[in-house]
């Protein structure tokens, strides 16, 4: 498939849970995020929905603190591709695909002060996210007025990120010596932890593994529920019952979590219906309380290793991405699971942002066929890098149990961390004696419970011969290309009659694309 690049600018964006960047690789070769309009290389992912079609992307906490709890949208990439989600906004329902998109605006028009018009993007995405969940996130983008010419995993970017500004990357002038090292990503609202194995010209993900729902938030409302409890103790009041108060509370529980990565103590005040309460909270009783937490993320961390067939004696070394690894405990985790201490050789909050510009960069410069705003020493290194991928969802297809005829499951095909492109055929037969059509559905997920999977595509075999016998041979492909795209084929051997389909992605539908897309030119987002 052939790269189409609108005239513009081409970037890389982090569309992060709590904090979003953008960046671009200047003619010299480096990754650099932009500043938005108060002059800082990340901006907080919340919207502030004002009067009069005025939106506020980013707004500060005392900001925050004054409106309406209901105008507030926080973490609304946790809500990517959940269809049941909407806010209502001047009569409009609002999905989280058109809410992420006004963030994207905002990036887009701030860095376009510094480097002109945008037109062309390749947006991050945590590893683990599914296929619905990356083309709600590609529509996004298109709402906002963005070719989005990649979705990028964020632990892959912030790798190229790190093998780039270590000067590796790209370089076919140095020995192809191998490097292995595994990304921990804990970022907001979502975690990763991948294996990655490259040479100067040649990267490879081995194995990957995370939770879209867990992040540096969950440890800000440990601390919430800690002292809103003891607030109950002794007032009878629950402070999370008050959205108002629960919006500030928040927002004071977050900053005393990021105090306590710099300091062993400190304090929050809580008010709440009259009353107040000083609450004291030490370094020690924030890792009690976030203790299970952590530990999961160790669970995926230990997992990975282990299904990447990398031991801790085989890494080189491991990077840390995400503003919530700042905490103390997370390098202390890691380093008694790696045996050596975290790597902090890239900027957490933007190494995923400067790796997507890296690879926006490639696909650029492989598309030009050299012809580029960068000098030609930066394109060579760039068209020299090939990557190759694992998928980070099992493909599976629903048959019925040959140990129990009357329940269905879900039969792996393509099993997660299987590197791609793959191809692979597997044969079945038919369930009952004159069986007229044959259902082939396409499940994405590793539970053997079709019903806990996600159907990403289904087709029918027709056309079958009469009194077709019970047992007779189907032949099921299933391809992945490096692409992402997915195509499965079934063929019913005997009469060779056959279907097939291509996986399209889910979400909106072109012409709801295509008036949010409209809409979103009409607020003004500051």
């Amino acid at each position: 498939m052939t790269l189409k690049l609108m005239p513009g600018a081409t970037v890389g964006i982090d569309l992060g849970t709590t904090y979003s960047t953008l960046a671009q690789i200047d003619k010299d070769g480096n990754p650099i995020a932009q500043l938005n309009s108060d002059g800082k290389p990340i901006t907080p992912s919340v919207v502030l929905l004002g009067e009069d079609g005025k939106v506020i992307v980013g707004p500060s906490f005392e900001r925050i603190a004054v409106e309406d709890s209901t105008h507030v949208i926080e973490a609304i990439k946790r809500e990517m591709g959940n269809k049941a989600y909407f806010v209502v906004y001047q009569g409009k329902k609002l999905t989280p695909e058109f809410i992420s998109a006004l963030i994207l605006k905002k990036l887009k028009q701030d860095a376009e002060v510094a480097i002109g018009p945008i037109a062309n993007a390749v947006i991050t995405v945590p590893y683990y996210f599914n296929d619905v969940r990356r083309k709600a996130t590609q529509d996004a983008g298109r709402i906002a007025g963005l070719n989005v010419i990649d979705i990028i995993n964020e632990p892959t970017a912030a790798t190229l990120a790190y093998a780039w500004t270590k000067g590796e990357l790209g370089r076919a002038d140095l020995a192809q010596k191998e490097r292995t090292v595994i990304v921990y990503d804990l970022g907001g609202g979502t975690f990763d932890v991948t294996v990655v194995r490259y040479t100067p010209t040649h990267f490879k993900v081995l194995a990957t593994d995370g939770d879209v729902m867990l992040g540096g938030l969950d440890w800000t409302r440990r601390i919430v529920d800690h002292v809103s409890t003891q607030f109950k103790t002794k007032f009878g009041v629950d402070p999370r019952e008050d959205p108002e108060t629960l919006q500030s509370l928040s927002q004071d529980c977050e900053l005393v979590k990021r105090e306590l990565s710099q300091k062993a103590q400190t304090q929050i005040a809580v008010y709440c219906k009259g009353n107040s309460l000083t609450v004291a909270m030490t370094r020690g009783d924030f890792e009690r309380i976030t203790a299970d937490l952590l530990q999961r993320t160790r669970d995926t961390t230990e997992l990975v290793l282990q299904q990447s067939g990398v031991g801790t004696n085989g890494l080189d070394d491991l990077i840390l991405v995400g503003g919530s690894t700042y905490m103390p405990i997370v390098e202390k985790m890691l380093t008694e699971v790696a045996g050596r201490p975290p790597s902090r050789d890239v900027q957490p909050e933007e190494a995923v942002a400067q790796g997507a510009a890296i690879h926006a960069a490639i696909l650029e410069a492989k598309a030009t066929g050299g012809e580029s705003r960068m000098g030609k020493m930066v394109i060579n290194r760039l068209r020299s890098v090939q990557t190759s991928d694992v998928n980070s969802h099992s493909l599976g297809v629903k048959i019925t149990d040959p140990h129990n005829r009357s329940r269905k499951i879900n039969h792996i095909m393509i099993p997660k961390n299987t590197s791609i492109p793959f191809n692979v055929k597997q044969k079945f037969v038919t369930t009952s004696a004159g069986q007229q059509r044959i259902h082939v559905s396409v499940l994405e997920g590793d539970a053997m419970d079709p019903d806990a999977c996600e159907q990403i595509g289904d087709f029918y075999i027709t056309g079958l011969p009469a009194n077709l016998p019970a047992g007779s041979p189907v032949e099921v492909t299933y391809s992945y290309d490096s692409n992402g795209r997915i195509s499965c084929t079934g063929m019913e051997l005997t009469s060779k009659q056959a279907a097939s389909t291509e996986i399209v992605r889910g979400g909106l539908q072109s012409n709801d694309v295509d008036l949010f897309e409209v809409l979103a030119r009409d607020y003004h987002v500051e």
